[in-house]
């Protein structure tokens, strides 16, 4: 994995938009003050590929991507992994309870041809979503969360306190750089997958328990007994088709025999209708009282258009009424005038003295007015004199003053001005009152001239007594109209309901004759007669009714001697079918088939069907069961196996001899690889190896002859050397194809010539090895040797990041 672009927003420390572009480097660092937010950036690559930070402790807590005043923010990462491109973006929201969740998630495959600042606008296909995004970004780099956090974030200061280790301590140091305590895992794994197994196989042994019945000769007796029922089953159809014959014997004699009783139901139901007797006096009182009530409605129609000819004569009430009304709004337009008059005259009375009163008043302001002025005068003159000098010129006259005037103390201005307020008011309130009053009058005489004008305008009043007299008699005409035409409304309502009470009637006769004519027609349907019914005459209703009732009468006689032996014949077709199905029954109970009362033959044949069936499911249970038993058998063998296996591997990896063998052999591959990369770093002075006897960790000194040493014994550069050689070996070792590394490592405790060793050994480790490579360091002397510099400061509105070369 190597990053090529990264973008924070609203990240950490970084609360504007800032882009770190690493495609052009191979060797940079990180400097800034402590604090300023170096190690935000590194957070930043970690967070956009897994969703988490080594920092923020659990690997599901993303709180910290967002200051607490930060509401959203985004990462954004684009990197080559395997010769690809890649890029992944994770935005980040803080909810309404304040709780920070993941908003948005997605990796994509980029363009490489593509700009580096459009790379995200070129994306080749979407490669997942939201939770995938983590998995998947595993599988492009090939590095796991934990791999990433030990081999591209380097843990220098482990390496160091692993190569001064005792070999106790130095064994579980290497247990958990190495994680291998995962074989403890696997021991309880194995525990556990003993448990089970023993589980399973007493769990077998209790179902194979529970199957044993199930045996050969079980299995032999079904198979007779399914062989048995078959053969009964193919030799019952004659005895079958005989019980069908004597059912259908007993179908056509219940068939005959209910026809024979639907002939005497049918002749029992005949009734003459109650109305038949007396339906031909009706229809005469009907047709007589019908021409009575026509007669009336004739004489009744003919007063009633008399009356309406004499309304008409008499002409419209709208004319009089029109004229009535007229008379009557005259009278209250003259009443209306009167009174206007004499308002308007009320009004203007008042108005000469309101005008004296109005000019009193104007007179008394102007006197006010004018004493006011002299006292104002007065008061100015008193103000003046004391200041003239006498020779002096006055200074109103412009003469020389002769001699100093003398004054009075003049009265106090203020009560001048109180008795000018108060005539002003008096004058407002006379002017205000003399225009209201004029006003009003002036108002009242114009309506009093208007509804004079109005009353002039309209038409001359007719005679009231004559226009009363019209529309009186008016009224009485149409009362006189109105009581002929309800008579003869009425009349014609009596003839209306007497012609429907005479259509009832012969309603009635038909629907008699035509249930007659039915009743007929339905006992000739019926049959079985020898004697036919008689034929209908329309001449007399009751008498035809009379006669077909005879006949009825006779043939019911017969119905029910036909009743009596229909009976007698199902009987004995009964008696026969019973004993049949009794036979029939006795012998299939000899083979254990029980069928239901009264089945039919196709329920005896399902009988012996269905007892066949389930006799053959009995046996293929049987047959499973024993199959089951044999695979439980195998079963148990082999959970009891499993079981041994499990315990054995439980007990080989629970003695410490094992850990001890894993741990010897994984660091004799560990110094192997790291004094190849401490040679290549020392210039070729320097190897390391294991001691023979202690185990410890000694470094070979080919600038002493190739002397052994305890590793204790190097400086603090050359210490550093040797544990970067640690840490590179365990990266090989587990994630191959490193294309980046970085450094967070704090280099302020170092002396002079060790950092200078330490930088020496960087700038080889970053010429002979095709990785970039970043250190996070604030110490300037570091920094300046490194070819390019992220400077990295912070202030009051966050963290800020700007590139620079050396």
């Amino acid at each position: 994995m190597r990053p090529l672009l990264l973008q924070l927003d609203h990240f950490g420390s970084f609360r504007e938009p800032v882009s770190v572009d690493f495609s052009d480097t191979e060797y940079f660092a990180l400097v800034g003050p402590t604090g300023a937010g170096k190690s935000t950036i590194i957070d930043a690559i970690c967070f956009a590929l897994y969703g988490t930070v080594p920092r923020w402790g659990k690997e599901n807590v993303i709180a910290h991507a967002l200051a607490p005043s930060v509401s959203s923010g985004k990462v954004a990462l684009v990197f080559e992994s395997g010769g690809r491109r890649y890029g992944v973006v994770r935005a980040m929201v803080r909810d309404s309870k304040g709780a920070v969740r993941t908003k948005e998630a997605r990796i994509d495959e980029l363009d490489p041809s593509a700009p580096l600042d459009q790379a995200y606008d070129a994306v080749l296909k979407p490669l997942a979503e939201g939770e995938n995004v983590t998995p998947e970004a595993q599988r492009v780099t090939g590095l796991e969360y934990r791999f990433f956090t030990q081999c591209v974030v380097l843990p220098q200061g482990r390496f160091a306190e692993f190569l001064h280790a005792a070999p106790r301590e130095r064994q579980d140091l290497l247990v958990q750089l190495l994680d291998a305590d995962v074989y403890e895992l696997i021991r309880q794994r194995a525990v556990q997958e003993e448990e089970q197994a023993k589980r399973d196989a007493a769990f077998a042994r209790d179902q194979l328990g529970k199957l044993s019945g199930v045996t050969a000769e079980a299995e032999q007796e079904l198979a007779d007994r399914l062989a048995a029922l078959r053969r009964l089953a193919e030799t019952i159809g004659a005895d079958l088709d005989l019980l069908r014959a004597r059912e259908a014997d007993i179908r056509r004699a219940e068939q005959e025999r209910a026809a024979v009783a639907e002939r005497r139901s049918v002749l029992a139901s005949l009734r003459m209708p109650d109305a038949v007797p007396t339906l031909a006096s009706a229809r005469r009182a009907a047709a007589e009282s019908v021409e009575a009530l026509a007669a009336e409605v004739a004489t009744l129609e003919a007063d009633d258009h008399e009356a309406y000819e004499a309304l008409a004569a008499l002409g419209d009430r709208g004319a009089p009424r029109a004229a009535l009304a007229a008379l009557d709004a005259r009278e209250r337009h003259a009443a209306q005038a009167a009174r206007a008059r004499a308002e308007a005259a009320a009004a203007a009375e008042p108005l000469p003295g309101l005008a004296a009163e109005r000019k009193a008043a104007e007179q008394a302001l102007a006197a006010a007015e004018t004493q006011r002025e002299r006292l104002r005068d007065a008061h100015a003159a008193a103000h003046l004199a004391p200041r003239l000098a006498v020779g002096e010129p006055c200074p109103v006259c412009r003469h020389p003053v002769a001699e100093l005037p003398r004054h009075e103390p003049p009265a106090d201005i203020r009560t001048a001005d109180r008795a000018l307020a108060g005539a002003r008011d008096r004058a407002e309130r006379a002017s205000s009152a003399h225009a209201r009053a004029e006003a009003s009058a002036s108002m009242l005489a114009g309506q009093a001239d208007r509804l004079a004008s109005e009353l002039a305008a309209l038409p001359e009043p007719g005679d009231r007594a004559e226009l009363e007299g019209r529309l009186a008699a008016i009224g009485k005409a149409e009362e006189v109209a109105a009581q002929a035409r309800n008579a003869f409304r009425a009349a014609r309502g009596r003839l209306e309901r007497a012609r429907t009470g005479a259509e009832q009637v012969e309603r009635q006769a038909e629907s008699a004759w035509r249930t007659l004519e039915s009743a007929r027609d339905r006992l000739l349907v019926s049959g079985g007669h020898d004697d036919p019914p008689p034929p209908l005459t329309r001449d007399d209703l009751h008498r035809a009714w009379t006669d077909l009732l005879g006949w009825r009468d006779r043939a019911a006689q017969a119905a029910q001697a036909a009743l009596a032996a229909c009976d007698g014949q199902l009987a004995q077709a009964g008696d026969a079918l019973s004993r049949e199905r009794r036979k029939l029954a006795e012998r299939l109970a000899e083979h254990g088939v029980v069928p239901p009362r009264d089945a039919s033959p196709d329920q005896l044949g399902a009988a012996v069907a269905g007892a066949a069936a389930r006799v053959e499911s009995a046996l293929d249970r049987v047959r499973d069961d024993r199959k089951r038993a044999a695979d439980l058998d195998a079963q148990i063998t082999r959970k009891e196996h499993e079981a041994k296996v499990a315990h054995e591997l439980a007990l080989r990896l629970r003695a410490n001899a094992f850990e001890r063998w894993l741990c010897a052999e994984a660091l004799a591959v560990l110094v192997a690889s790291a004094s190849e990369t401490l040679r290549e770093l020392s210039d070729g002075q320097y190897e390391l190896t294991l001691g023979d006897k202690t185990g410890d960790i000694e470094v070979v000194d080919f600038g002493e002859a190739g002397m052994r040493r305890s590793a204790r014994t190097l400086s603090g550069g050359e210490t550093f050397q040797a544990a970067l050689a640690l840490a590179l070996a365990l990266s090989g070792a587990v994630a191959r194809g490193l294309d980046s590394i970085f450094l967070d490592e704090g280099f302020g405790t170092l002396d002079p010539a060790t950092l200078d060793t330490v930088a020496t050994t960087l700038e080889r480790l970053a010429a002979g090895q095709d990785r970039m490579i970043g250190v996070v360091t604030h110490v300037p002397a570091l920094a300046e040797r490194v070819p390019v510099r992220f400077e990295v400061r912070r202030d009051a509105k966050g963290s800020h990041v700007r590139k620079a070369a050396t």
